[in-house]
């Protein structure tokens, strides 16, 4: 069988990036029509489906595994030009990168910020669970992760990030009306708490610490970091923030620790295992910042 086209590839990416064969050929520019005989191009050279014709469009279990060749190779041809001096013109280069909401709103964002002012990189940041970010390095969606997967994702290296704690925290006025006999279990059955989304496990785990299942327990959904530490703050509900937002927030007298054991999550970066000058540099200075703010 004749060589995978990197030009074909990539229209298969920008399928999957754009979410449709009309985006896509946009990001090429050229016309739709063109793109669609570029995909059945490579669906018919390789024998399998892709791509998905949804909204969004979506890539098969084969279209994942050549959107991670479209972006590796893409990588390296960067990395390429530049040692050969050719990328005068100021070429960018997109990262896309995977991270937890809470990473992001507390520490992630300056080593990339640093990175920014000294390369030509734009950054295409996905946000998920870090239970879950290591998915988005199978799909080929992104190059690297924060994740709290320690096995690594196959095709890619790990490296340990350190600990991110939580601390379960609520408003004096909310431990007033619902824990004014204290923290029992009684008072935790019946005390409204605050999730992330429904894959946020912090609560549950926490709860589970006193013998409870959090199924029955009042709760409110709040699917975006900072609106869920404001949420904390107003008093919606109790819960789990990150204990430098808590620290900070207890001493304030915003808020009051609800005693029990953190909740300790460890968080790993995984990348491709590629001989890659660029995400090299990107995990040098993701992982100083974090041995600066994790346990």
């Amino acid at each position: 069988m004749a060589g995978i086209s990197t030009e074909l590839a990539l229209t298969v990416a920008a399928i999957v990036d754009g979410g449709s064969l009309d985006a896509a050929a946009r990001t090429l520019n050229i016309t739709p029509s063109a793109v669609s005989q570029r995909l059945k191009a490579l669906e018919q050279q390789l024998g399998q489906v892709l791509i998905v014709r949804a909204k969004p469009a979506l890539a098969t279990a084969a279209g994942e595994a050549v959107v991670r060749m479209a972006r590796q190779v893409a990588l390296l041809e960067h990395e390429t030009l530049a040692a050969l001096g050719l990328d005068a013109a100021g070429a960018r280069v997109s990262v896309p990168l995977a991270v937890n909401a809470d990473s992001m709103a507390t520490w992630f964002l300056a080593p990339l910020s640093r990175l920014a002012e000294r390369l030509d990189i734009d950054f295409d940041l996905h946000r998920d669970d870090q239970n879950f970010t290591a998915r988005l390095l199978e799909s080929g969606e992104v190059m690297a992760a924060v994740t709290s997967e320690a096995t690594p994702v196959t095709g890619c290296s790990v490296t340990p990030l350190g600990i991110f704690r939580y601390d379960a925290v609520a408003t004096p006025r909310f431990v007033d009306r619902w824990f004014a006999e204290g923290i029992n279990v009684e008072a935790l059955r019946r005390a409204p708490f605050v999730d992330f989304d429904r894959r946020d496990s912090l609560q549950h785990t926490w709860l589970q610490s006193y013998g409870l299942d959090e199924h029955g327990i009042p709760r409110h959904y709040v699917p975006a970091s900072h609106d869920f530490a404001e949420a904390v703050l107003l008093g919606l509900g109790w819960g789990m923030l990150p204990t430098p937002q808590a620290t900070a927030a207890v001493a304030s007298g915003s808020l009051i620790h609800l005693g029990g054991e953190p909740v300790r999550v460890p968080l790993y970066w995984q990348q491709w295992n590629l001989r890659s000058t660029l995400l090299d540099d990107i995990a040098r200075e993701v992982g100083a910042e974090a041995a600066r703010v994790l346990d």
